[in-house]
């Protein structure tokens, strides 16, 4: 069953997430170091939390993983991927790992 793992950072007042930073260097570096075991990812930049609503997050990313195998294959090789987020956001990220269901 495939397994996903999402990264989700809160958009909280006066937190810092640089987008382009994200975009151009940390995607990269998650590729590099992760991408041999990730089948696809997606990030879904934050714009709005609704109608007249800033977005509770400033970004959720999603990577898909054959199985668990793949993920934790992936996770012990993503010592930098982890050690690269104070470069572009002063959140603490949240984890969601799940099964896809739909």
């Amino acid at each position: 069953m495939s397994i996903s793992l999402q990264v989700l950072y809160p958009a909280k007042e006066g937190s810092r997430f640089d987008h382009e930073y994200y975009e151009n260097t940390h995607l990269p570096l998650m590729q590099e170091h992760m991408g041999d075991y990730i089948l696809s990812t997606f990030v879904s930049k934050g714009i709005s939390g609704g109608p007249d609503s800033p977005p509770g997050f400033h970004a959720i990313a999603t990577a898909i993983f054959e199985d668990h195998d793949s993920l934790k294959k992936a996770m012990a090789s993503g010592r930098p991927v982890l050690a690269d987020i104070p470069n572009y956001t002063d959140v603490e990220p949240q984890i969601l790992i799940g099964e896809i269901v739909g």
